[in-house]
């Protein structure tokens, strides 16, 4: 029933009073919002004609009401009502007054962004469309109504692009011409247009495009600032499309380069634009782009210090620790231009740089010699923004130098951590003279650029310690100094405390110590916090053990306790202060609690109240944020939940969490949410995963959520989605982090289920990949494919698996493990997939059992040798893969040809590999007994080696637990053995139990065994 109120809101919407026409406007919005709104056709058509003439009311604050009724009303009316209202703000658009274009513009927004349904949406612009395309084709338009058109156009192929396929060509025929325009503002918003169109172009038209755009940049008689547009749409077109444009970059790289490298001195903007879609290209098509790094890193490294109009005259080598403080305005005093832009060269090209550190570690090596100390020579930079940009790539080398040598020593003189090493004395100094700039914004990035370096090479500052304090004292105690700047400060400080030895710093305790304890007095509770976690690094370091001491600490003792003492008993501050005082207190007490006697009474039941108090809550609060993810994940795959906006920010958000499961309950809940809009949410994902390097694991998670749902469901994914799908996917096997390529497999694994005909060759395509990582990785995702359940994939890959399985003699043993796994899981799941192939595979399987000498390497670590065994995780797999085929294809295997030798070694093996060689040695006797008493003799000595196994004296308790474990699975097989060994079968195996019968300790493990 129609709400009786609306006609008597109309009638004044329409009167002569403005406040009155206001106060009737305002109210039909709030009844428009409320949720049991109807209305009848009548007085629908009326409203609706109402609210279009309120668009054109002289009164701005009226007009304005009115656009937002928009926003309800299109979703209560009907699809004719909505197809007129847009025809009438179309033909206002072009025809109308100045004065109303600019409110039917924002009415056409407001109503594509409300739109209700897809289906109203496809009437709407079948109708809308066409004129829209008129209005920017059209050569007597005006430039500001071409202008408007290609915005709301931009805005409408953002959100419905997939809809609108069949008028791609002639959209893409319509735009293009327009980057010829004369009018500098319609080809700035043709770019983004036509960027927007670009991600649902098919391949073919994508090609049209990016074809159309390399002719007009190869047209050497082209206006420069028709090339700068033309250069930004290449850019813009890699951003929109990401991996796609990969096989363009043959056509565009070469003249982009040419283009930057032959620029007439002061098209600056020409450099910037090439270099920008030279690092989104880095970025998003890493396999493609691969050929041409070099180049672009040469073209890099010469333009971050492109700087035609200023000349340096040599002040920077100047020796730091003679620095004057007089000098301290020499930035402000240095050359400055308004008209020179050449900063945004040397911006653009850092940034590139960061690209490529980001997307190649793989030339890490090179990059230390070419890059680096030009870096560090440009932390010098003038111009403040491009100086934090220095920062940040030179952030991202110390980063990648983390990720590539994980788990290195830096002894090697090849090794990027090494050539970090050599520079730091370099870095060293130049941060010392940033910091002593003026400016807040250089010393925060100075600052983290310490810390990264501090976090890459934990030790690398025991000689600097003097030279830095200076910096961190200025920071802490200046008046001019800012929280941020304070917490950047008081970071470094506590992560360089817990990276180095006590004893370096032990000089300069009362130096660190004196701005350290000021600062937890501080109003601001995230520098207070901050400064009582380095309190508690400094507890740690001045009495590092608590039974020797080289080091006075007494006069530190109750400094630090005041500081601390007067925080925790404050009750009127925030969680976190409260949070950090109870740990930083703890930690005092628990160290200097011998000269704290006379404190304890007044200290201790405070902690104990605040220990009652707060601790239970953090817990309580994880807990529920936990839940709360997952049941939003539930309700999201059974409910769309697009109306609550920005849903998906909100759960992305808690991929920073500290705690996995709330990482994990996040990725899980954006999955399911996906599941409940795939048009809105699914291009959302791809992007993220495509531009947010960082969150790639969890957002890779989501994406296998959808997947998953779809292949349990039954559901079918369109086909462009699937497209756009795999070619990300895909794009993604060679990721370094095995994680990433994990999930990626699973994911296309998850796909065949649903779309077997169209993955399995795509697959077995790969299988020939010249990286390595793209073999193991389809090879797992088949193992993904085959699950227990009969599945419409079956058929499809029983003629082809022998492609994948046989990729078990791979040169690279992670492509021969992922075989062995793959094979394991069909044995488990489909062994009738496989039982074909077993004869010419097991010869293969068994000899991934035996220990390569050429996988064993010898780290030197100094004062002693580590020995790294890479083979040993494919052994493993390799017998787990044998005890799988034991349960379900022992027909075909020849127990006999196998147990010696390959059993026999692994026997004798490593732990990891000892343990299922026992399992299988326990079932060959129970189902094979006379193959494995024909051999009894020579299993026995590596069983009694394993037995009698002691563990050095000064062994830690997990190895004492780990060889308590693997004896009791040795007893297990000999158990096994003595079932079937009858009596005077083996000479040896009869002496082995006489032994075990000897010792209390093994007998009474061996018979609690014998009973399980």
């Amino acid at each position: 029933m129609a709400n009786s109120s609306i006609p008597g809101i109309l009638e004044k919407m329409t009167g002569k009073d403005k406040d009155y026409r206001y106060m009737a406007t305002s109210d039909l919005l709030n009844e428009l919002n409320k949720e049991g709104f109807k209305l009848d056709n009548d007085l629908e058509l009326r409203l609706s004609n109402i609210v279009l003439q309120q668009l054109d009311d002289a009164a701005g604050d009226v007009s304005g009401l009115a656009v937002k009724c928009l926003a309800p009303l299109v979703k209560k009316i009907h699809e004719a009502q909505v197809l007129e209202m847009t025809d009438k703000l179309c033909d206002k658009l072009l025809n109308g007054k100045d004065q109303h274009r600019d409110i039917a513009s924002i009415a056409l927004k407001t109503i594509f962004s409300e739109v209700p349904t897809s289906s109203v949406a496809q009437s709407v612009l079948i109708s809308v469309s066409p004129k829209l395309i008129g209005g920017i084709t059209n050569p007597a338009m005006k430039t500001d109504i071409k202008c408007e058109c290609l915005d709301i156009l931009s805005d409408i192929l953002h959100k419905f692009g997939n809809l609108m396929t069949s008028d791609h060509e002639v959209l893409l025929g319509a735009l293009l011409p327009q980057l010829s325009s004369n009018q500098a503002s319609v080809r700035k918003k043709t770019v983004s247009c036509i960027a927007s169109l670009a991600s649902s172009l098919s391949d073919d038209l994508l090609a049209k495009a990016t074809i159309a755009v390399v002719r007009l940049l190869q047209n050497k008689g082209t206006k420069p600032e028709m090339t700068r547009t033309n250069i930004q749409m290449i850019g813009a077109l890699s951003r929109a499309v990401g991996y796609r444009f990969g096989p363009h970059l043959g056509d565009t790289v070469p003249i982009l380069i040419q283009y930057c490298m032959n620029a007439s001195e002061n098209d600056e903007e020409l450099r910037e634009y090439s270099l920008q879609a030279l690092e989104s290209f880095l970025l998003r098509c890493p396999r493609d782009i691969f050929s041409y790094c070099n180049e672009i890193l040469q073209l890099t490294l010469e333009y971050l210090s492109y700087d035609p109009n200023f000349t340096d005259n040599m002040e920077e080598d100047t020796d730091d620790e003679i620095h004057d403080e007089d000098d301290d305005d020499d930035s402000a005093n240095e050359y400055t231009d308004d008209e020179d832009v050449s900063w945004k060269v040397r911006r653009a090209a850092a940034k590139c740089l960061a690209a490529l550190i980001v997307s190649r570690p793989e030339m890490l090596s090179n990059l230390y010699d070419e890059a680096c100390p030009k870096l560090i020579d440009r932390f010098k930079e003038r111009e403040e923004n491009v100086k934090m940009d220095v920062f940040n790539t030179f952030i991202e080398l110390l980063r990648q130098t983390g990720n590539v040598t994980k788990g290195q020593i830096d002894i090697d003189k090849l090794s990027p951590r090494w050539s970090l090493k050599q520079e730091v004395p370099k870095v060293v100094k130049s941060i010392n003279r940033q910091l002593r700039e003026k400016s807040i914004k250089t010393k925060i990035g100075a600052f983290s650029v310490l810390k990264e370096l501090v976090v890459v090479l934990p030790d690398c500052l025991a000689d600097h310690i003097g030279s830095l304090i200076p910096g961190i004292e200025k920071a802490l105690c200046e008046k001019s100094s800012t929280s941020n700047l304070k917490i950047e400060a008081l970071i470094f400080t506590r992560l360089v405390l817990a990276s180095h030895s006590p004893a370096v710093f032990h000089p300069y305790i009362k130096a660190i110590s004196a701005p350290v304890l000021s600062a937890v007095g501080e109003r601001y509770y995230k520098v207070t916090a901050e400064a009582l976690r380095v309190c508690g690094e400094l507890v740690r370091v001045v009495r590092p053990n608590i039974k020797v001491s080289d080091f006075d600490f007494k006069p530190y003792v109750h400094p630090i306790y005041n500081a601390i003492m007067s925080r925790l008993t404050n009750q009127d501050q925030d969680q976190e202060v409260k949070e950090c005082a109870i740990s930083c207190m703890g930690l005092l007490v628990s160290t200097f609690g011998d000269h704290l006697t006379a404190d304890l009474p007044a200290c201790l039941p405070v902690l104990v109240d605040r220990m009652g108090n707060e601790i239970t809550r953090l817990t309580a609060v994880k807990a529920k944020q936990h839940l709360a993810l997952l049941c939003l994940g539930e309700i999201g795959r059974r409910k769309d939940l697009s109306s609550h906006a920005h849903i998906e920010n909100i759960v992305i958000e808690s991929f920073q969490s500290p705690f996995e499961e709330i990482k994990s309950a996040a990725s899980y809940a954006l999955g399911n949410i996906a599941v409940g809009n795939l048009p809105k949410y699914l291009p959302f994902i791809l992007n993220q995963i495509d531009n947010q390097q960082k969150k790639q694991y969890l957002l890779l998670h989501s994406l296998k959520e959808v997947i998953v749902r779809q292949s349990v469901d039954k559901a079918e994914f369109q086909d462009s989605s699937v497209e756009k799908i795999l070619n990300l996917l895909f794009n993604h096997c060679e990721s370094e982090e095995e994680g990433v390529r994990n999930v990626v497999a699973e994911c296309l694994g998850k796909i065949a289920l649903i779309k077997p005909s169209k993955l399995v060759p795509a697959l077995k395509e790969r299988t020939t990949s010249p990286a390595a990582f793209t073999r193991a990785t389809v090879v797992v995702a088949v193992k993904y494919s085959i699950v227990e359940r009969p599945e419409k994939i079956d058929s499809v890959l029983y003629p082809e698996i022998s492609s994948f399985l046989m990729l078990i003699k791979d040169q690279d043993r992670h492509v021969r493990r992922a075989a062995v796994l793959a094979l394991s899981i069909a044995g488990h799941n489909k062994p009738n997939l496989i039982k074909s192939l077993l004869p010419e595979l097991l010869p293969l399987l068994y000899d991934q059992t035996v220990i390569k000498k050429e996988l064993i390497r010898t780290v030197d670590l100094g004062p002693f040798k580590h020995t790294v065994d890479d083979g040993l995780e494919l052994r493993k797999a390799a017998f787990e893969c044998v005890d799988t085929l034991l349960d379900n294809c022992l027909d075909q295997l020849n127990p006999s040809s196998f147990i010696v030798p390959y059993l026999k070694s692994g026997l004798d093996d490593h732990y990891d590999v000892k343990m299922p060689c026992h399992l299988i040695l326990s079932k060959l006797a129970d189902k094979c007994p006379s193959a494995v008493l024909a051999v009894l003799d020579s299993l026995v000595d590596p069983l009694q080696k394993t037995v009698n196994f002691k563990p050095k004296q000064d062994a830690v308790k997990q190895e004492v637990d780990r060889n308590e474990d693997m004896i009791r699975s040795a007893l297990r097989a000999v158990a096994s053995l003595n079932r079937i060994s009858g009596g005077d079968c083996s000479h040896k195996f009869k002496n082995l139990m006489a032994e075990i019968a000897k010792s209390q300790s093994l007998w009474e493990k061996y018979c609690s065994i014998r009973n399980e």
